[in-house]
């Protein structure tokens, strides 16, 4: 199908669906079903929905966007890509980006989607501020979106320690919340293990996210198997 168009119409989008569902994996489908608890997944893979965004984004992608529906897993998540491929102004992204997170259920919409997000490298003010009012929402998946654009693009010597201070400040009993400050922090470690090692010894962490990072720090191939053997003495019993 030709991604590339002037102007999408509705019997465009209608063919455009059709062509998703060609391309249909259902073994991938069943297996990734069964890693987001999503039950309206066609079934492709990230890299050929990226090269799909691609395509689209270089036609009239605006009047693409306005067609497309939640329907499926792969319809939304395009929208999302689309967003991180466009050419236009941080704020028009920022408008879109929270279009599209409202309708997020699972984590790989969310992730898939912030790591896509390249912008904020070079808006880091304004993007930030934008982070917080996320993250100052009841929504989980507002929240997780936060933190994890906070672990593609903020952790630097400027916002190192306002990470620290969020992650404190965020009191959430939400699986994927928690899950999120606990892999954010332990990418931290991995980029600013004395800084982190610091936090680590005192902060307001949850006994189940303090634990969480610890083990995901552990997991990690960059971290020295000594340090790993003085942060498993590090986690939380009581």
């Amino acid at each position: 199908m030709e991604l590339v168009k002037e102007l999408w119409t509705k019997k465009d989008y209608k063919e455009f669906v059709s062509y998703l569902k060609n391309l249909e994996d259902k073994k991938y489908r069943d297996f990734h079903s069964k890693l987001t608890l999503n039950n309206n997944i066609i079934g492709i893979n990230v890299p050929t929905l990226k090269d799909i965004s691609k395509k689209i984004v270089k036609g009239n992608f605006g009047s693409f966007i306005n067609l497309v529906v939640n329907n499926t897993y792969e319809e939304w998540l395009i929208f999302g890509l689309i967003i991180g491929y466009s050419k236009i102004d941080f704020n028009e992204k920022l408008e879109l980006l929270d279009k599209y997170i409202v309708n997020i259920d699972n984590w790989a919409s969310c992730d898939i989607v912030c790591a896509n997000m390249k912008d904020f490298k070079k808006n880091q003010e304004s993007g930030y501020e934008y982070i917080l009012k996320l993250i100052e929402s009841n929504s989980l998946w507002h929240i997780r979106v936060g933190l994890v654009l906070l672990l593609d693009f903020y952790i630097n010597d400027q916002y190192l320690n306002k990470i620290f201070k969020i992650c404190d400040s965020i009191k959430s009993d939400e699986y994927y919340v928690l899950m999120a400050i606990a892999w954010l922090l332990s990418i931290c470690y991995i980029k600013y293990p004395k800084e982190t090692l610091k936090y680590l010894n005192n902060n307001k962490l949850d006994k189940f996210t303090f634990n969480k990072t610890i083990q995901k720090i552990i997991e990690s191939t960059r971290v020295s198997i000594v340090d790993k053997n003085k942060l498993r003495k590090m986690k939380r019993n009581d």
